[in-house]
């Protein structure tokens, strides 16, 4: 007799079989010298290396304008390795193998001599794939992508058609601060690139659990029915934060809480939350349409539709918490926004007349990020009629981070000689079911690149699309203090008008909670 959890080992269905090969190539990390390279650049190709994800033959060149050579960079990411990567070690054998492919070119962005250097460089491993494939990592400033990309260009690195090889160029966001600048951008990079050579990456959509729900949605029938105006009421996403800004002040002031959260990683979840099924390329096609029907929110209509905030002090995790406008390179009388909660509708037939809340704020009490998906209230009979408001509508939680997991809430009956009935949870945790092991979003996403997979990367429509909802809402701001009223205390869940928001349409924010307790909705 088959075993359920043997049984269940047979029924996986393995699509990975289809991903398309990784050839032998070369990956070039500008900015070889920042956080970003230390932290997640090299961890994740060093965890793709000891996978056996790589092709056999690779060579990785970090470039960037310190003093340094082979041996003294290998070093230095030797030492980040065991801080920064998932593992904390590093394996003798396998390290000793990848860093002999590893290599340094000190350079100027703005020099073309540089340029020479680096091309006189990958000429030097041979005629073959390893100086025709490039894949080229751009984790510099924004302000120098597309100086870059002229520049890999006119040294002959980057061609619209090699017919000996292929090059992808790998952006960091932001891509751009505001919808003209994010055309420009896309503009100077395609006079050099075709748009199918250009990856721009939001390491949101490489984690895990992102990725999930479009398996979620769309290979469980009993869901997918479930799935529209006549089953929902609302949906809520949070992406919360406790920390400040800390450091970044200086970032925050030129960003805020709209570009840095809204316009990229949320709008990203909602438009795979609410997207129609499709395969492959049409993924993208179908995410920019969802994009595209969110009805516009105007300047004049902000105030009714969009809440911003900014923190004050208080206390974060038993610590006290500096107001906002007290962290460093933070300007005294600052009105940027902390935190962003918007109603969204979107305008088609399967979700016409549903909102879509959607919210992120620094100076939160925890760090999470989900979806609920709000089911419409039981009818009012039997035990709706009896029980009233304090029978809990049916809901549906995809908790993104921290603790994994789905969670279907629903009402029970206590045991017991008396009738009372209570919410309960059916709860999926990755963690239980697959283990700890959840792979670092940077290593599937480099992965793509590499194979030229860009089903996971943002095409320019895109990302014009997203800037598109959120630059009336930055107009509507435009030149208008922040009142009493948006301010909330660092460590609550945000400014009165943000409940205000959600209680004009009789909802109510549902706060992320710990595993172990039940959610309750926001008090008013």
């Amino acid at each position: 007799m088959i075993s359920s959890e043997h049984l269940d080992e047979l029924m996986i269905c393995r699509l990975d079989t289809e991903r398309r090969t990784v050839e032998p190539c070369s990956i070039v990390i500008f900015g070889a010298s920042g956080d970003l390279t230390a932290r997640k650049l090299i961890p994740a190709l060093y965890h793709l290396h000891q996978e056996g994800l790589l092709p056999e033959e690779y060579r990785i060149i970090g470039f960037a304008r310190s003093e340094k050579t082979d041996a003294s960079w290998r070093t230095e990411l030797e030492e980040a390795l065991t801080r920064f990567s998932r593992s904390k070690s590093v394996e003798k054998e396998s390290w000793a193998e990848f860093s002999s492919k590893v290599h340094y070119c000190r350079g100027d962005i703005d020099d073309a001599a540089s340029f020479k250097k680096l091309k006189d460089l990958v000429a030097g491993f041979g005629a073959g794939p390893l100086s025709h494939n490039l894949l080229f990592y751009l984790a510099i400033s924004p302000s120098h992508f597309a100086l870059a990309v002229g520049q890999l260009c006119r040294a002959g690195l980057i061609c619209r058609d090699d017919p000996h090889g292929w090059q992808r160029v790998v952006v960091e966001k932001p891509f751009g601060h505001d919808l003209v600048s994010a055309r420009e951008l896309n503009r100077e990079l395609t006079q050099h690139a075709h748009e199918h050579q250009i990856f721009r990456i939001d390491h949101y959509l490489g984690k895990e659990t992102v990725q999930n729900i479009l398996t979620f949605r769309f290979s469980n029938a009993i869901f997918e029915r479930l799935w529209s105006r006549d089953c929902i009421d609302h949906v809520q996403i949070t992406v919360s934060e406790s920390l400040g800004v800390g450091r970044r002040g200086g970032y925050y002031e030129e960003a805020g809480a709209l570009r840095d959260m809204v316009q990229n990683h949320i709008l990203q979840v909602m438009s795979l939350i609410a997207m129609e099924p499709l395969d492959a390329e049409p993924i993208r096609n179908e995410k920019v349409k969802l994009l595209e029907s969110i009805r516009p929110i105007p300047p004049d209509l902000v105030s009714q539709m969009v809440v911003r905030g900014q923190y004050r002090a208080g206390t974060l995790n038993g610590k006290p918490q500096p107001a906002y406008r007290d962290e460093p390179l933070v300007k005294p009388g600052s009105n940027v926004e902390t935190y962003a909660a918007l109603k969204l509708h979107v305008d088609n037939w399967r979700w016409s007349g549903v909102p879509f809340y959607l919210r992120t704020g620094k100076g939160l009490p925890m760090s999470a990020s989900e979806v609920r998906i709000q089911f419409r209230p039981t009818p009012h009979v039997l035990f709706a009629a009896r029980c009233g408001p304090k029978l809990d509508a049916n809901s549906l939680t995809v908790r993104l981070q921290p603790n994994e997991g789905i969670t279907l809430r629903m009402n029970g009956k206590v045991p017991g000689t008396s009738m009372q009935i209570r919410p309960v949870r059916m709860h999926f945790s990755y963690d239980a079911e697959f283990g700890a092991y959840t792979p670092e979003a940077y290593e599937r996403l480099l992965l793509d690149a590499l194979a030229g997979d860009a089903t996971l990367f943002l095409r320019r429509d895109e990302v014009e699309a997203a800037w598109s909802l959120v630059d009336p809402i930055r107009t509507g701001w435009e030149g208008r203090d922040l009142s009493e009223a948006e301010f909330y205390t660092a460590g609550t869940w945000g400014p009165k008008p943000a409940d205000e928001l959600l209680a004009r349409a009789g909802h109510a924010w549902r706060e992320p909670q710990p595993l172990e307790r039940t959610d309750t909705p926001t008090p008013h």
